[in-house]
């Protein structure tokens, strides 16, 4: 499907974030806002436990069935309320206060949690109250997550969206270091049920310092009146603008082959490399360091391109193919590092992109549609992935994960290449400038760039 073609050729240039290279003070300036600082803090403690949580589910999974099959059956169930009803999570963000949503749903995640947490340490835990349990918390997840996304705005205004963003990545994947870590730890020494203790809390948490934010200090949008259409205007939206248009479907390969990495990593951690529930929490830390340090990066970049999503997948694609033919379990850690570092710089341009792209009346949509492909991907990757590692083993199944978005990317790379048209102009400032300028032709996208 492709995109609507814009009415008449107009020239465009990358949409700069900041005007000049800031310091590295400054890197994350967008925590001098009091209320972001306070929402970042509930983030991190959540991200941890959150990233505790699922390990330790996968882990249980996997020993209480002995099947990689059914912790994709897992992934699938907890992503697939966002496949089918996220356009109208995006629709209820749009409508309602996020702030409400947002604690809301941490009440339901949180006893969930605890839930989790007494099936686990009573001893009677079984796959299917796992798979109850995250089925429930994927709708909690239909509306936590638009909520989330767009209520960054109202906490730190336009001016440092963008780097809040990053933010918020870098609290994401700095979690996803010591949440894997301490979870493997948790596994061998007390037991995984400590980490669904640990998961209610952090919820508990949340709810506190949500309900302690300064309201007079958020810069309320104001909601979207109720009418019919509100669904298709924001598919018709999305469709229209090709910075919204082409990470959506870049996310969309990226999401059902490469995303359930954490389900291919359990197979590698207990058949190939047979280093256990250890293992396992290691090779995710690994992932999430390589994560970290590219959300600190992409928190430094100083203009949004589409061609940095796309290069970043089909970075991301080669990266896995890389380790599909790792011949040991230390070049196997590093290219998995590798991985996460061009997966984070491919999700933080594509959000970005998608965010500062539409309007804010309709972001909620919009961001629902993303997150939908996104998240919702996964509840078709998750047991896809699950079963081919099962039966063709965990390196053929990585390198689909790979190749499958490499390929993407690089398709749609030539795409947007034969819509452009280039053109060389000379600008005499002070410092001469050659400039390789894209005209947007039949729907092509911003690429320009200056040398």
């Amino acid at each position: 499907m492709a995109p609507p073609q814009p009415a008449t050729a107009s020239l465009t240039q990358p949409i700069a974030v900041v005007t000049e290279r800031l310091p590295w003070r400054q890197t994350f300036n967008s925590l001098k806002v009091p209320n972001f600082k306070l929402f970042a803090i509930a983030h991190f403690v959540s991200v941890i436990a959150l990233w505790m949580q699922r390990i330790s589910q996968d882990w249980l999974v996997l020993q209480l069935s002995g099947s990689v099959t059914a912790v994709g059956i897992t992934v699938a169930l907890q992503f697939l309320p966002s496949l089918v009803l996220g356009p109208w999570g995006g629709m209820i963000a749009d409508r309602f206060p996020k702030r409400k949503i947002l604690i809301l749903c941490q009440v339901v995640a949180g006893f969930l949690a605890a839930a989790l947490a007494v099936l686990a340490l009573t001893g009677n835990l079984q796959v299917w109250h796992i798979y109850v349990i995250a089925l429930i918390l994927g709708f909690v997840t239909v509306l936590d997550q638009p909520a989330r996304q767009v209520f960054v705005n109202e906490l730190v205004g336009p001016k440092y969206l963008r780097n809040a963003i990053s933010v918020n990545s870098t609290i994401f994947q700095l979690g996803g270091l010591i949440g894997p870590a301490l979870a493997g730890w948790l596994l061998l020494a007390v037991g995984g049920g400590w980490a669904f203790v640990a998961n209610a809390a952090a919820c508990a948490f949340t709810v506190v310092m949500l309900s302690s934010l300064r309201r007079d200090q958020l810069m309320i949008a104001v909601p979207a009146p109720k009418r019919k259409g509100m669904l298709k205007e924001g598919l018709r939206y999305a469709l229209s603008k090709p910075t919204i248009y082409w990470p959506w479907l870049m996310a969309g390969f990226v999401s059902v082959f490469a995303m359930s990495l954490p389900v291919l990593l359990a197979a590698f951690a207990n058949n190939v490399f047979a280093f256990g529930a250890g293992g396992y929490g290691l090779l995710n830390a690994l992932v999430a360091a390589g994560a970290l340090v590219g959300a600190v990066m992409s928190a430094r970049r100083r203009h949004l391109r589409l061609r940095s999503v796309v290069v970043a997948a089909g970075a991301y694609g080669l990266a896995l193919l890389l380790a599909a033919a790792a011949p040991s379990m230390p070049f196997f850690g590093v290219v998995m590092a590798l991985s996460g570092f061009c997966c984070l710089m491919f999700l933080t341009a594509a959000n970005q992109l998608v965010q500062i792209s539409a309007n804010m009346m309709i972001r909620g949509r919009v961001m629902s549609l993303y997150i939908m492909v996104l998240i919702g991907g996964q509840a078709i990757g998750g047991p896809m992935m699950g079963w081919l590692a099962e039966h063709f083993g965990p390196h053929l199944a990585l390198a689909i994960a790979g190749g499958v978005p490499a390929l993407a990317a690089l398709v749609i790379g030539v795409l947007l290449a034969r819509r452009g048209e280039l053109k060389l102009s000379v600008e005499f400032t002070r410092r001469p400038r050659i400039r390789i300028v894209q005209r947007r032709v039949s729907g092509s996208v911003p690429t320009a760039s200056a040398h």
